[in-house]
This record gives structure tokens, sequence and C-alpha cells, in this order.
């Protein structure tokens, strides 16, 4: 597998990510740079885009959907939660802890409401995908339409009692971190 992180530009720097499987099918998490940024690499590592997939339904995780899946053919994966509530029309959506298989890659997905009503975490091996649930130090926020402080203390609590090894935190903004680490340092994970 390789693995590709891609910032998108102002003003939100939002952190998506390109993986292409050792079987040269592509996977993007939350596309949101320029279309044309995925489609190159994806050409250089002569890999084929065959999957889109969102944690959340935001416009700053979303914006080269549309082109992507026009190009591509790639097909989007997304909660129905957020589908409905950002009126996408995806070809499939998640369920809890089920999982996509894309070659040798393995993605589970984590129901994770609170920022949005669908919000998603995403596990691939050791790297987990947050979107904006759990960013390092800190959480997504809760005070968006259908967001439910509520509904982010459970994800949170979900993710701390139920990832009990140490992936990498990817999260949809900022700096990458641990779970280890945001379990002794992030406030909003310890209790």
């Amino acid at each position: 597998m390789k693995a590709f992180h891609i910032v998108a530009s102002a003003p939100y720097y939002t952190n998506t990510f390109l993986l292409i499987s050792d079987g040269g099918h592509g996977v993007v998490i939350d596309p949101a740079a320029d279309a044309e940024v995925y489609l190159k690499q994806l050409e250089e590592d002569g890999a084929t885009l065959t999957h889109i997939l969102l944690t959340h339904g935001h416009f700053d995780h979303v914006g080269a959907v549309d082109a992507l899946k026009e190009k591509t053919g790639a097909k989007l994966y997304m909660n129905a939660a957020d589908a409905k509530m950002f009126e996408m029309q995806p070809d499939e959506t998640y369920t809890d802890g089920g999982t996509i298989q894309v070659d040798e890659l393995s993605f589970t997905v984590i129901f994770t409401p609170g920022h949005t009503p669908g919000s998603v975490c995403i596990r691939c091996g050791d790297l987990l995908f947050t979107g904006d649930t759990l960013f390092a130090g800190d959480i997504g926020r809760t005070d968006f339409p259908g967001s439910s402080t509520t509904q982010m203390r459970e994800s949170l609590r979900k993710l701390r009692d139920t990832i009990t090894d140490n992936p990498q935190v990817l999260p949809g903004h900022e700096e990458f971190s641990t779970m280890d680490n945001e379990k002794q340092h992030n406030p909003y994970l310890r209790g």
C-alpha cells in the first residue's frame, strides 16, 4: 500500500488522504482538494480510483467528490444520516462496524456522531481517519446544525474504550497524533 497525505488549500486546510492498494486501486478519504491533485497522483502510480470514503458531509471534506466520480466512476460511501442532511447521493452507505475491502486494504467504519449526525471514523490497519470527530488535543465542533454534544461525548467514549491498541490518528484538520497520546493528553478522552 502507498499512502499520500494531501492538504486542501485555504481557508480550511483539510487533511485528505489517498491510499493505493498493491493491486493499483485507489481510495480517497475526504477529497477536499482539487480533483486534479488526486488524478495526477493516481496517474503517476498507474492506479485507478475505485472508492471515495467520507467521514462526514461538510463542504470542506467533499469538494472534489462530484468531479472524481465523473472522471473515474469511483463509488461514493458515506453515512446515511449525512447523505440525507447534506442531500448527497452515495452509491453505498455505511453500517457501524462494517468493512469495505479493497484488495489487501480493509476499512472498518466506526459510527461517531456528534460533529454531524452521520460522522464516522475509518480504520485501516494502524491508521485511524477521524475526520472532525477527534483532533490532536481537541475534538470537532458541536455547535453546527445537526451537531450534538451528547452524541460527541458518547462517540469519544466509544473510541476511548474500544480502540485498545495505538493507531495513528489522522484527523480532518491540523496535526496527526496517536491514540495513546490522545488518551493521555486530550482532555475530551480522559473521562
